[in-house]
């Protein structure tokens, strides 16, 4: 391939593989595994250049891996004959298109790769999506804009979201509940119905702090992921082991931070570290003595240890722990005032009361409730953040908005795209820490395909829609006095189906069943 022979040239160990369009699944991922030991992959695909608004070229299977590769930042691909290729691989940050094919133009791309030769000409179409210059070609994302929403419709929906909730108090869903729905502009409408707990009849409101319970997997956890993946210093296809040597179990050493992420590693569910540790330490060293229980990459079990593993491959990375790492990086550039783990004391009539717990014998009021991860010290990957309906609209505007808010970039946007989007259909619809619709969990009826969110055991939720523009936030109790309480279920999904159809969008395409 002259392409790689001018690499070679360039003084580049290079290998060169031609990839079929026929290739098996299992060539692909034998192919990623190769690509995760290199410092860069360069990709190179000629189609014919096709007459038209530029039909998709690259046969799905294959694009779906060069997506792969590309979420790993390593990928430099190379448009040859059809540029239109590019919208084919959204995730890649770095483009060369050669518009055409030939030995001349393979050696010139390699030479412009390697700084041997400039970059230079247009590309004479129209790419939407991305912007040509003089010096090449980058890909620009247009600036979220808000949805134009009459304000009767406003209206409607708060009346709808005041329904809901009261009718939810009423019949026992939760004492209190907290809901906001609004776009990257800010809330439409919000509202606090019930009260924190039977003792105390204060009405929730955006400042009432609840514990996230599971969604500090996407807040937290997934937040530091996004951007120690963006930074390259995390390669999602890299076994776990690579960054997390502690991590001694049977079956440890087969398993990637991409298959930790999407519930795919083929670990347990759970398992009581709380009940089978006398301490911190020992839970830990449990948790990192547990393996799969069956082949990475062939099951979604949603999986708590997976995401408290995350925890500690964040640290280890990061050198900072995780709550240092979340609040210092995430929390604080967006102005987060009120999220944290371990809250203080002085917070604590602003927080939420959740379970009578059987094991601490006493209801909890700021005191994390998932038992593993109180045995831990409050702070692990999976479980342990507060926040509060104010924050948590920040985030959501900013996810909204690429990664950015108030002028300040917190994610990469070709990062926060990849992590949002289902990484392997043919296990789940899971994105990497995040869900996204399937039909049946609690995205609901309405959101679109491009949605993506997360639920908490204590009774949380938050979904975001980028298609159709807007969040819906629900925060909860439900497990006040007793997490046998499972009404919270058809709430989430009434708000959810509520919020779209009372703003008039247009209704999401019914995803097909998949993870629940």
């Amino acid at each position: 391939v002259p392409l790689a022979a001018e690499m070679r040239v360039q003084n580049r160990k290079v290998r060169s593989i031609r990839l079929s369009t026929h290739a098996n699944s299992a060539e692909l991922d034998s192919l990623a595994t190769i690509a995760s030991l290199v410092d860069r992959v360069v990709v190179y695909s000629y189609t014919r250049t096709l007459e038209g608004d530029g039909r998709l070229a690259i046969p799905t299977q294959i694009a779906a891996f060069v997506s792969r590769l590309a979420s790993t930042g390593k990928l430099v691909f190379v448009a040859g004959g059809n540029p239109y290729q590019l919208k084919q691989v959204p995730q890649s940050s770095t483009y060369l298109v050669t518009y055409g094919r030939g030995e001349a133009l393979e050696r010139a791309a390699a030479r412009a790769i390697f700084g041997a030769a400039p970059i230079s000409g247009r590309v004479p179409v129209s790419l939407p999506g991305f912007f040509a210059r003089g010096d090449g070609l980058s890909r620009g994302t247009p600036a979220p804009t808000a949805p134009v929403i009459p304000s009767a419709r406003i209206d409607a929906l708060r009346d709808s979201l005041h329904a809901i909730l009261d009718r939810a108090v009423a019949d026992g869903a939760f004492p209190g509940a907290y809901v906001a729905v609004g776009t990257v502009d800010g809330v439409l409408a919000e509202y606090g119905a019930g009260q924190l707990d039977v003792a105390d009849s204060t009405r929730p409101s955006a400042r009432t702090i609840w514990d996230l319970a599971s969604l500090t997997k996407v807040i937290g956890t997934t937040s530091a992921m996004l951007q120690l993946v963006g930074q390259q210093k995390v390669v999602l296809d890299s076994p776990v082991v690579r960054y997390l040597p502690e991590w001694t179990a049977n079956g440890a050493h087969a398993i990637t931070v991409r298959q930790l992420m999407t519930h795919s590693a083929g670990l347990p569910a759970w398992r009581p570290l709380y009940k089978e540790a006398a301490s911190a330490d020992e839970a830990l060293k449990q948790l990192f003595a547990t393996g799969p229980d069956t082949i990475p990459g062939k099951r979604f079990l949603y999986s708590d240890l997976g995401f408290m593993l995350l925890g500690k491959l964040v640290e280890r990375v990061s050198g900072e722990p995780l709550a240092r790492f979340d609040s210092a990086h995430v929390f604080a550039p967006l102005g987060m005032s009120d999220t944290r783990y371990l809250p203080p004391a002085d917070w604590k009539s602003r927080i939420a009361p959740t379970e009578q717990d059987p094991w601490r014998q006493r209801k909890l009021r700021g005191e994390v409730h998932d038992e593993n991860a109180a045995m831990i010290g409050g702070v692990s990957g999976h479980a342990g953040l507060f926040s509060s309906g104010r924050d948590l609209a920040r985030f959501a505007r900013m996810y909204l908005k690429g990664g950015m808010l108030d002028g300040q970039r917190v994610f990469d946007a070709n990062t926060v795209a990849t992590f949002t989007h289902a990484q392997d259909t043919t296990i789940s619809r899971r994105a990497l820490g995040w869900e996204t619709p399937t039909g049946g969990n609690s995205a609901g009826h309405r959101l679109s395909a491009a949605a993506f969110g997360h639920t908490g055991f204590t009774g949380t939720s938050l979904w975001m829609d980028p298609q159709q523009g807007v969040f819906v936030l629900l925060l909860t109790n439900r497990v006040n006095p007793t997490r046998t309480n499972l009404k919270i279920g058809r709430v989430r999904t009434s708000v959810a189906d509520a919020a779209i159809a009372a703003l008039g969008l247009s209704a999401g395409p019914a995803a097909s069943p998949g993870n629940r």
